[in-house]
């Protein structure tokens, strides 16, 4: 489903675009909202084409927030461990709830598990958090980069 992607993508610009988001805001949402989605394709939806997952995106008071909702089963997010940033490069199960989780201020699971909202405050944000999630979003990049090459 790489038009999906490339719609969502679309989608994420537009919403940084229409709230004059900085690079780093769109790089960190960008990213967050994306593992989300291919967390509901592949684990929520088992890349069944016949599902679908709704991206829906609100202006919060704080903020904005996405919600990546899938049509399966669901799962315990409480049962993935929380696993500290050390600097080096994750492969566990649950590196993608740990990118979201690194990358926006609040991720929120419905009882059932087959949908998260993902929340970024935009207004009030001090420069320590600027600068903390700037960095991991650099991390996440430059580690992206040594894949791809």
């Amino acid at each position: 489903m790489p038009e999906s992607i490339n719609q969502l993508e679309i989608l994420i610009e537009e919403v940084c675009d229409a709230h004059n988001l900085n690079q780093t805001y769109f790089g960190c949402i960008s990213v967050a909202t994306i593992e989300a989605f291919q967390n509901a394709l592949i684990h929520g939806n088992q890349n069944d084409p016949d599902k679908i997952i709704i991206v829906d995106f609100q202006k919060t008071s704080t903020g904005v927030s996405f919600t990546v909702k899938d049509e399966g089963d669901g799962f315990d997010h409480l049962a993935i461990p929380d696993i500290k940033d050390d600097g080096k490069e994750k492969t566990f199960p649950g590196r993608g709830i740990f990118l979201i989780k690194s990358l926006s201020d609040n991720v929120t699971f419905n009882e059932k598990g087959n949908e998260v909202e993902i929340g970024f405050k935009t207004v009030g944000i001090n420069i320590e958090t600027t600068i903390d999630r700037a960095q991991k979003f650099k991390v996440y990049k430059d580690s992206a980069q040594k894949i791809e090459k």
